[in-house]
């Protein structure tokens, strides 16, 4: 859980601004759209598949470029 302490002369938009950046450094927005549906093990392999091609996609050409 993301939590911020809140100094007494600060105000409410840096504040609201580290919580923001602490909430997405955790990953909670990313969980959060990713449990919002139900997804079937099927579903999950060829996802999980999808970005493991994609990754290597992206290794193999900033090799080349290098």
């Amino acid at each position: 859980m993301a939590q911020v302490v809140v100094g007494e002369n600060e105000q409410i938009e840096s504040v609201l601004r580290r919580f923001k950046r602490k909430v997405s450094k955790a990953g909670i927005f990313s969980d959060m759209k990713k449990n919002r549906h139900f997804e079937t093990p099927a579903e999950k392999r060829k996802r999980k598949e999808v970005a493991k091609h994609r990754q290597q996609r992206r290794f193999r050409s900033r090799s080349k470029q290098t």
